[in-house]
């Protein structure tokens, strides 16, 4: 008896575990607006046909290829990497640009705490569509 008592608050344990790391990842879309209002907003615009300001409009960015966008003058980093922007692709940019894309234009240190990363691709997810 008292080791199925363990199996089970262990099979418990694991279970509340993966359901948190689940909702972690999948990340927050409302937090993830606070996350690009302080930290992308003044560079990217997300509206159809917005504008490119210092970075480009990132409307419809999930599926589309990395320096492809019309209206925003790439580096050739960008257009060479021509990588599929979709989840992992992102946040493996958004954490670290300059390491994940050598020679990228984008001047951005990057987002570390995984929490802000998950909300901002969740949002971004929602907001360009």
């Amino acid at each position: 008896m008292k080791r199925l008592n363990t199996v089970l608050a262990v099979l418990v344990a694991t279970l509340a575990m993966s359901t948190t790391a689940a909702r972690a990842q999948a990340g927050d879309a409302t937090k993830g607006e606070r996350v690009f209002v302080t930290q992308c907003k003044a560079c990217h615009t997300l509206e159809r046909d917005g504008a490119s300001v210092a970075g480009p409009n990132l409307y419809g960015i999930m599926a589309r290829r990395s320096g492809t966008a019309r209206g925003y003058g790439y580096s050739e980093a960008m257009r060479r990497f021509a990588i599929e922007w979709n989840d992992q692709t992102l946040a493996g940019y958004l954490r670290d640009p300059k390491g994940d894309m050598p020679g990228t234009k984008m001047v951005f240190a990057g987002i570390r705490r995984p929490d802000q990363l998950a909300d901002l691709i969740a949002y971004l997810k929602e907001a360009t569509r």
